[in-house]
């Protein structure tokens, strides 16, 4: 089941869910919008290696806006941070940003319960369109959880995406053994 809006605001009095700025304008009947940092970054290297620590290369977006270009994958960073202790929150894009071409996550939508972090987000577009820091860019969509949960993300000692940022994180495929 999906939490509705006053679930949402129950939970968060309660602090198993945690949304850093909360404004209560970005609650939606069943979801919560997010909004894209300031914080923008590429790959340094064209073609990417699944083993291998590929860098990236940070910038801030200008004030006046940046255009996406299409084939290109941008990493971006919500400015919310977030909390789910009980709940899996699921990230999905605006059907606004969906309208301008603008896909936020390649695959990873999901995220588990205990995550505590800004969101990473893996960013393409159809067309050239320009985008704006603190545009709303997603929705948090939360799920009930069935069953008891054995280890919280944020307790991991092999998760890979616990240290808490403002910018965005690159793939960190290459600390898997494969």
């Amino acid at each position: 089941m999906i939490l509705s809006d006053k679930r949402i605001l129950e939970e968060i009095e309660k602090g198993s869910i945690i949304i850093e700025p909360f404004d209560r304008d970005c609650l939606g009947t069943n979801s919560y919008d997010v909004h894209l940092g300031k914080h923008l970054a590429t790959y340094k290297d064209r073609v990417l290696d699944a083993k291998l620590h590929n860098e990236i290369t940070a910038f801030e977006i200008p004030k006046d806006g940046f255009v996406l270009q299409p084939n290109t994958l941008y990493l971006g960073v919500t400015v919310e941070y977030t909390e789910t202790h009980l709940h899996v929150p699921f990230l999905e894009g605006k059907s606004s940003t969906g309208r301008l071409g603008i896909d936020i996550h390649a695959t990873a939508g999901k995220g588990d319960v205990g995550f505590c972090n800004t969101w990473t987000l893996e960013i393409s577009c159809a067309q050239p369109v320009k985008i704006y820091a603190g545009m709303p860019i997603g929705q948090l969509i939360y799920f009930v959880v069935e069953g008891e949960i054995e280890t919280l993300y944020n307790t991991k000692s092999n998760a890979k995406y616990n240290k808490p940022t403002t910018r965005p994180v690159e793939s960190m495929m290459w600390k898997n053994k494969f």
